[in-house]
């Protein structure tokens, strides 16, 4: 089964360290370090340069999704600087990368993430492939919650699991509501996410973007666990 664990940001909404504590309390191996906001960057920078997080296998880096074409420049060289330090992944959201030849250094250590219906695109398989054209070595975080909500029939999800399996270097699991904004997993989520159960990879990590409490971040847990369990044979165009 795969490696679990929770973005930051999940559990304590900007504030990092509480988040890799909590993570760690838990007893995880995986862990995404969340700098969402273009302000928290900095303090992300600080905290790992002392921090031990030598207790995960697995670590990643999120990084900011509010940053202008202006901005563009020092906070690539920022991530690279970290990404090459560390060897972590550091994901992506596709609307952010206005300037292939900063982005292109990462390598494999870019980590794209597929995207919900807010975004133009990373939406479905044929916007994925124009970009894994434009950054060949990147790799994927499979978000199924975006998925889902782009396309709730879960084809969608089959299309890019299908293609880019062999990118996949985490995966993101939530619900996403009708207004993009992550939320705890349903029952009726579960069956839908079971829809493509076959084609989840079993080998990379699960980082949960549930907003849960620590008291409420096994429950959960036990839910994603269900994901990898394929009730019924489907069908997909």
């Amino acid at each position: 089964m795969p490696a679990y664990g929770f973005s930051t940001g999940a559990l304590f909404k900007g504030a990092l360290a509480r988040g890799v504590d909590a993570t760690r309390s838990l007893q995880l191996p995986a862990i995404e370090l969340s700098a969402l906001k273009l302000r928290e960057l900095d303090g992300l920078v600080q905290y790992v340069d002392t921090a031990d997080l030598s207790s995960f296998a697995y670590v990643s880096i999120h990084a900011p999704t509010d940053l202008s074409r202006e901005q563009e420049a020092a906070v690539a060289a920022t991530l690279l600087g970290l990404a090459r330090r560390f060897r972590w992944h550091v994901v992506v959201h596709p609307d952010c990368l206005w300037t292939p030849d900063l982005w292109t250094p990462f390598g494999d250590l870019l980590c794209i993430e597929n995207m919900d219906k807010r975004k133009a695109i990373g939406r479905t398989f044929e916007e994925l492939a124009d970009l894994f054209e434009r950054f060949p070595a990147a790799r994927l975080c499979f978000d199924i919650a975006h998925a889902h909500q782009v396309d709730t029939s879960m084809t969608e999800a089959f299309r890019i699991l299908r293609a880019f399996s062999g990118r996949i270097c985490q995966l993101h699991v939530s619900e996403v509501t009708s207004s993009s904004k992550h939320d705890r997993i349903s029952e009726s989520i579960i069956q839908s996410f079971q829809e493509v159960s076959d084609q989840l990879p079993r080998n990379v990590p699960v980082i949960m973007e549930t907003p849960v409490s620590v008291d409420e971040a096994r429950a959960e847990l036990d839910k994603a666990a269900r994901l990898f369990i394929q009730t019924r044979a489907v069908s997909h165009a």
